[in-house]
């Protein structure tokens, strides 16, 4: 597992390690290539080659349009949009070799119909759709499938911050009250539709748009 925030990633392990998994938990900044690569070597030497990878780092921003800096812009990119390619490209080989891979891209449902204030997040998460369609093609042929989930109103930190800063309107349970089910996601809703896609029961599933948003966005 790798996270900028190492002991955040060696707390994670750890309670897979609890549950009777195994994992291992590394200090990682997804836009930088050799802290990538590196972090590949050591989960090589460490458990085996990689052949299932779920790319879910992810920074927002929410600024006007005109006030955005080519440094904003290009940091948002970096680590929603580079960092998959970054890490996708380091992991890819060894799924190759397998003859067997599953890779799973976190995108967002604001790349789907637009968000005002976000322009540049909504870019670089549309980026991993189209990244998606793409690499699925060119590694179907090798045993290996590349689908992109777009999280809908998920609880998480993040979208929390956004709400005590005044970006969700009326809230989140204003927001979740209008939502199809009527509740709130959940960050296991999403755990839940990774699960499936890296299965050997969805080989046949493959760059695809695998929408978890509760019917806000269909």
């Amino acid at each position: 597992m790798f996270d900028r925030d190492g002991e955040s990633a060696e707390a994670t392990a750890a309670k897979i390690e609890a549950s009777g998994g195994t994992a291992i938990g590394m200090t990682v900044d997804v836009t930088d290539r050799a802290q990538v690569d590196a972090g590949v070597e050591e989960t090589r030497s460490r458990l085996d080659r990689a052949t299932v990878l779920v790319n879910n780092a992810g920074l927002q921003g929410f600024d006007p349009f005109l006030s955005i800096d080519a440094e904003t812009w290009n940091r948002v990119l970096a680590v929603n949009l580079t960092g998959t390619f970054n890490c996708c490209q380091a992991v890819v080989p060894d799924m190759i070799d397998a003859g067997w891979g599953r890779v799973v891209n976190i995108s967002s449902s604001s790349a789907q119909g637009g968000q005002p204030l976000m322009t540049h997040y909504v870019a670089a998460k549309a980026g991993v759709i189209g990244f998606t369609k793409a690499l699925a093609l060119e590694l179907g042929p090798k045993g290996i499938t590349v689908n992109t989930i777009p999280p809908g109103f998920i609880d998480t930190p993040m979208l929390r911050a956004s709400e005590r800063e005044g970006f969700l309107g009326k809230g989140v349970e204003y927001n979740a009250a209008r939502t199809p089910v009527r509740r709130i996601g959940r960050p296991e809703d999403i755990a839940a539709a990774c699960a499936f896609l890296v299965r050997d029961e969805a080989s046949y599933i493959t760059g695809q748009v695998i929408g978890v948003n509760g019917g806000r966005n269909t």
